[in-house]
């Protein structure tokens, strides 16, 4: 296996890797059929074997701090996209993506890492194993039918909203005791 930068040959290969990846995890519909292109610089490295893409991780990085990431008030880069494809999952793939990062990141003097993901315990595991700490967290909210009710409000005339993708930065949930979907997202850190 090798990890290099990765190329524009590469976005098929890539988004196969992160929907497969993804499948397993509350991130399931976060379907994407372009990678994106980052406003600003950033470390994209992809892991290759047996002629294809079994790993990723994308990091869009700051040059002044708070302007890509959140957490701190230095310079940051922003873990977009880590993924292992499923048949080469617990091989060590994700940690060699994440040193040869960090080894990048270093270069750019860049202070640490953010991370968000939602309540995947085995994500989570692997981010503190990965040495991240926890630093805060909200709500993914996916709202549907009945779950609308009472919940959201239009002042469009004509306008019937079907399902509703939404941040809850609260602490109490009760108000949505009866919405099927949700998910803490938690934000990790890596000093490095």
């Amino acid at each position: 296996m090798i990890i290099r930068n990765y190329t524009e040959k590469d976005e098929q290969g890539w988004l196969r890797c992160r929907v497969l990846s993804f499948l397993n995890t509350a991130y399931f519909d976060n379907v994407l059929n372009k990678k994106e292109i980052y406003e600003n610089p950033s470390i994209e490295l992809v892991a290759e074997k047996d002629n294809q893409i079994v790993g990723l991780l994308d990091i869009e990085y700051e040059q002044e701090p708070k302007t890509v990431c959140t957490a701190k008030e230095k310079n940051g880069g922003m873990i977009w996209h880590i993924a292992v494809h499923p048949d080469y999952q617990r091989q060590g793939i994700g940690e060699r993506l994440l040193e040869t990062a960090i080894q990048e990141a270093k270069k750019f003097n860049l202070q640490y890492l953010e991370a968000w993901t939602r309540d995947d315990i085995w994500v989570q595991q692997w981010y503190e194993k990965m040495e991240f700490e926890l630093s805060s967290s909200y709500y993914h909210l996916f709202i549907e039918g009945n779950e609308l009710n009472g919940t959201v409000n239009t002042e469009v005339n004509n306008l019937y909203p079907v399902t509703l993708f939404a941040h809850y930065t609260g602490e109490d949930l009760a108000a949505f005791q009866n919405v099927k979907r949700k998910h803490e997202c938690v934000c990790y850190v890596k000093e490095i």
